[in-house]
């Protein structure tokens, strides 16, 4: 595993590669300035309700002001820093999937037949359902992340480690397997797809180098699916000749 995430590593020297992290960086910080721009007017006008609520005038209405605006801002900041990661990870996967797992089979796998073109579609049903998943469990325990801060860190990477090994694995299978290849593939070594997964959680932790963690995680998953298929001689994957299915 460890070769496979060098190798993923070295696909950020790939021009192919740098122009998937530019496209998705640019998108993702879109996204990301939508939602600070809606929350910014959702604070503006939750401090005037609040203000007209209260009756505070003066040093007390600008105090409220700073108070709401200060608490906004962190939970922003926090916000931002747990939810990029699936923004990015969404981007990628709906539009940039497969030019990352051509680009790593042209280096890495060069006998291997073409892979099923996957419709756009579905790639971006998979994109979206890897966002709404990891977005959405994040913050759904967003709360207990508050409550119990000591295990914020063990609830995150444990939930982050099996969901994103889970939906990364599942993303680069599609382009080679059936759903019940994958599936029995994933669920015969799924101790090795939530390790794998937990290295991609972790990565995405890292303030700044999180930026081109969706790209290395795709490509390292690919490795990860590539050694699992080949090593197993009684999975109908096993062959690397194998045709891939339409």
């Amino acid at each position: 595993m460890i070769s496979a995430l060098n190798k993923a590593f070295g696909q950020l020297s790939d021009p192919a590669s740098r122009r998937v992290i530019y496209l998705t960086l640019a998108m993702s910080a879109g996204v990301l300035l939508l939602v600070w721009a809606a929350a910014a007017w959702g604070l503006a006008a939750g401090a005037e309700a609040l203000q007209a609520w209260t009756g505070a005038e003066g040093f007390w209405a600008g105090l409220l002001d700073w108070l709401v605006g200060l608490g906004g801002v962190a939970a922003l900041l926090f916000a931002s820093a747990i939810l990029f990661p699936g923004v990015a990870s969404g981007i990628l996967a709906g539009l940039f999937i497969d030019r990352v797992c051509q680009a790593v089979e042209a280096r890495h796998y060069p006998n291997l037949p073409p892979a099923r073109e996957q419709p756009l579609p579905e790639a971006l049903g998979d994109g979206l359902k890897l966002l709404l998943v990891t977005v959405g469990l994040n913050l759904l325990v967003l709360p207990l992340y508050l409550i119990a801060a000591p295990l914020a860190p063990f609830v995150f990477f444990a939930l982050n480690g099996y969901l994103l090994g889970r939906e990364y694995f599942e993303m680069v299978a599609v382009r080679r397997a059936d759903s019940r290849e994958m599936r029995e593939l994933r669920v015969r070594h799924g101790g090795k797809v939530f390790f794998a997964g937990l290295v991609i959680a972790l990565l995405m932790w890292i303030p700044v180098f999180n930026v081109v963690v969706p790209l290395v995680a795709a490509a390292f998953m690919l490795h990860v699916f590539e050694g699992l298929r080949r090593g197993s001689p009684d999975s109908p994957l096993a062959s690397p000749a194998r045709s891939p299915r339409a």
